[in-house]
């Protein structure tokens, strides 16, 4: 039930000082996209599902976890409510990046193309590049930590580990995205289920955590430091790109009602996706104030919670919480790197593509947009050993953050 082409509207691109009067925009004649029924119905939802979890797995990213780890240690739950300030925000902006895809057909780096004049439009570009690499460093060194507390692997052997990994799994694409949406929204889900556990083990008091969560305070000389690194992990520049292009493996009716109905469900999936992403934040953040701030903990393990990363994390809890609960933060860690890396290279392939109009082999600009990633986490890693690769997460999380503001 496939509606016809035939008497569709075309929506005219606006091209600054150019006009193309005749240049449509919707001109997806990819073979592989995923046909919408042209029917009003609520299972319509279901062909829809998918791209909000490869959005939402950004904001879940062992950059995240490294933030959300250090604000529980140092403020228990008293910066709670900038992850539910930061994902509200992400519920809009995520929204209207999907919304352009919709309606135009064409994803955001193509329009920045379009738009703007060579220079300007080359600046978008690198500033682009810088932002992904900022984000994709946090989730290889992230990686590499986990493979490191689950198979005793160097952190440098782990980087190269990663960007291998990637690479295979980004395979998938040529069997069609919905496999690849299935993996990431699997990984999603086993970040969720080992963290809600991991909550089981901590059990931190529920009416303080809702009191962090509604009730804005920055107390402590440090708070507003450590709330911008929170608010820059939280920030994902690359998923713009990512979420506008995302969209367009749906073959949509093009109709008033269908573009209606895609922005719709598309809002609503980008929801429930980010939905988890939030519970999975607040999640590491509770473990880490009640574990943290436990009146148990020996002078050894107080040391560790003045300066938590992510290594340190999987020690702490083995010695407070038991040795399944180091496992399970080491497996969610592996889930939320992986998953995290596969979409920082799969918007990488957007940005280069759209903004340059460059059309190469797909295993070329998956090797050219881990390399960006891979070398400096590399040269951090064999140089400043675990305690570096911790200190370029925080980093590059207040890099991010600097981007978005430029």
């Amino acid at each position: 039930m496939m509606g016809s082409n035939s008497g569709q509207p075309q929506f005219i691109a606006s091209t600054g000082n150019r006009s193309f009067s005749n240049a449509p925009l919707i001109q997806n004649a990819d073979t592989n996209q995923i046909v919408v029924p042209d029917r009003k119905s609520w299972k319509n939802f279901f062909a829809y599902m998918g791209p909000g979890f490869l959005v939402s797995i950004a904001y879940i990213d062992p950059g995240n976890f490294e933030t959300d780890l250090q604000a529980g240690a140092q403020y228990k739950y008293g910066l709670l409510w900038i992850i539910l300030v930061a994902s509200c925000a992400a519920l809009v902006i995520q929204s209207l990046a999907a919304n352009l895809g919709v309606v135009t057909g064409k994803h955001l780096a193509e329009h920045c193309r379009t738009e703007y004049p060579r220079g300007p439009n080359f600046v978008l570009w690198v500033l682009a590049e810088i932002a992904i690499v900022a984000c994709d460093i946090p989730e290889v060194i992230g990686t590499a930590f986990a493979l490191n507390m689950l198979f005793n692997i160097p952190v440098w052997i782990g980087v190269l580990l990663t960007g291998l990994s990637t690479l295979v799994l980004l395979a998938l694409q040529q069997y069609g995205v919905r496999k690849l949406e299935f993996l990431i929204a699997f990984l999603v889900l086993t970040i969720a289920g080992c963290f809600f556990a991991e909550m089981n083990y901590a059990k931190p008091v529920a009416s303080e955590v809702l009191d962090g969560l509604f009730v804005p305070q920055l107390k402590g000389n440090g708070a507003t430091g450590l709330a911008i690194s929170l608010l820059g992990a939280m920030v994902m520049p690359h998923n713009l790109f990512l979420h506008s292009a995302l969209v367009l493996s749906r073959k949509i009716p093009r109709s008033v009602r269908g573009i209606k109905e895609a922005c719709r469900f598309y809002m609503i999936e980008s929801g429930f996706a980010l939905m988890v992403a939030f519970l999975i934040n607040i999640s590491v953040i509770s473990v880490s104030g009640a574990v943290c701030n436990s009146s148990n903990l020996n002078q050894e393990d107080r040391d560790s919670c003045e300066d938590l990363d992510l290594n340190k994390a999987s020690f702490l809890l083995r010695n407070v919480l038991g040795s399944w609960s180091s496992k399970l933060f080491a497996v969610a860690l592996l889930a939320s790197g992986q998953s995290s890396t596969i979409t920082g290279t799969y918007a990488g392939q957007y940005v280069m593509q759209g903004f340059l109009d460059l059309r190469l082999t797909p295993w070329i600009r998956n090797m050219l947009t881990r390399c960006l990633a891979i070398v400096p986490s590399l040269i951090v890693a064999i140089i400043g050993g675990s305690a570096g690769a911790g200190k370029l997460i925080i980093i590059a999380s207040l890099l991010e953050y600097k981007e978005v503001n430029f």
